[in-house]
């Protein structure tokens, strides 16, 4: 690609926090950072305008789900995701191990593939390491994940150590690979919460020299203590020249710890789909809508928020908007949590580079513990 891929900012901070940039076929975007879910090559009730507006440089599609939806041949017809959906900016697509582990409602996984079910139509689909990657290729991504075996929560150290064992096997076969293009390509480390499992697997991995690390089988029903255990953990065994992307998560919360321990990147569903059931993330905690006592409140939802929804309506019409069914409020409300989620980062990255992260995180953790809306 002629330039580096990934590039630290600066020497690293006291507190574990840094900042990056990455630098994709599709143009580069400063980490951390958050990339909003656009599932199905379509991150709901946005359009790209929107997602540029609120400043994401980055986000995330499913490779399955596009895969087994009747427009994949259309997407490759149109040489991948970025022209089909009108986006400019970067793409991460997830393999789909995820899915086919939460989704679908037959599935038969050998250290050969995963053999399964459709959760759209029950038609029958086999996915090998190499299959996933290339189809991933076909997408046009420009950062793909490796396919892996995503374990529930709670499973015993027997069980998590042979869904390890398979996830490595599937990366050693997907590492040898040979694909064309600019496409890059990340790991999932797995274990669930076993420490000696996650040490294992991370340096497994690390010696195949993947292009990026990404944390999974988190966010899957364990205690946030476990997560937050894991994380700390992998943040000190990563190598500080490679991405690290912690899969699923989470909350404002989730992200401030995972950032003090040197995570770059993180995708979640949450900022839309509370915005769809008219939940909404303020400095102040979360914002349920249809609360009553926003009837008549005149103010918008965050008055220190810049976004479009902020800037011109109140709490009172939102509320109006979710109660009345209008497809406006799924809009709005979507607008407001992705432009949140994002300013936190852009703030995050700012305290970094000016070694202000630790006041900022404190800071932070105390409002969103506000019972300013409970």
């Amino acid at each position: 690609m002629g330039k580096q891929f990934f590039q630290l900012e600066g020497e690293k901070h006291a507190s574990g926090a840094r900042t990056g940039v990455v630098q994709t076929a599709h143009g580069r975007f400063s980490t951390p950072v958050f990339m909003p879910v656009g599932t199905a090559a379509s991150v709901r009730a946005l359009t790209p305008r929107d997602l540029e507006e609120a400043g994401a440089s980055i986000i995330l599609c499913n490779m399955l789900h596009c895969f087994l939806h009747p427009a994949y041949e259309a997407i490759t017809t149109f040489k991948g995701l970025h022209r089909f959906m009108g986006w400019k900016g970067a793409i991460l697509t997830d393999s789909g191990g995820f899915q086919i582990f939460s989704l679908s409602p037959l599935k038969k996984i050998t250290r050969d593939g995963a053999l399964f079910t459709s959760f759209i139509d029950g038609t029958k689909h086999f996915f090998t390491p190499e299959k996933v990657l290339e189809i991933q290729a076909a997408l046009g991504t420009d950062i793909a994940m490796v396919l892996d075996d995503c374990t529930p929560y709670p499973i015993s150290a027997e069980k998590a150590r042979e869904s390890m064992e398979l996830t490595l096997h599937w990366a050693r076969r997907s590492r040898a690979l040979s694909l064309s293009g600019s496409m890059r390509v990340f790991a999932i480390i797995q274990g669930s919460i076993y420490p000696d499992l996650r040490e294992a697997c991370a340096g497994v991995l690390v010696g195949l020299d993947f292009d990026g690390y990404a944390i999974g089988g988190l966010s899957v029903g364990e205690p946030r203590d476990k997560m937050f255990e894991t994380v700390e953990l992998l943040g000190r065994l990563l190598p500080g020249d490679k991405p690290r992307y912690l899969m699923g998560v989470g909350t404002p919360e989730e992200i401030l710890h995972a950032v003090s321990h040197g995570i770059d990147m993180f995708d979640c569903v949450m900022p839309t789909r509370n915005a769809r059931n008219g939940c909404l993330f303020t400095r102040f905690g979360k914002m349920n809508i249809k609360n009553t006592r926003f009837k008549n409140d005149p103010v918008p939802p965050d008055e220190t928020c810049g976004c479009y929804t902020c800037r011109n309506f109140s709490r009172a019409y939102l509320r109006h908007l979710f109660l009345s069914g209008e497809i406006l409020a799924s809009m709005l409300n979507s607008c407001h949590n992705i432009y949140f989620y994002l300013d936190i980062m852009k703030k995050i990255r700012q305290a970094i580079r000016a070694n202000a992260f630790e006041g900022l995180k404190k800071t932070m953790l105390e409002e969103l513990k506000s019972e300013a809306f409970n």
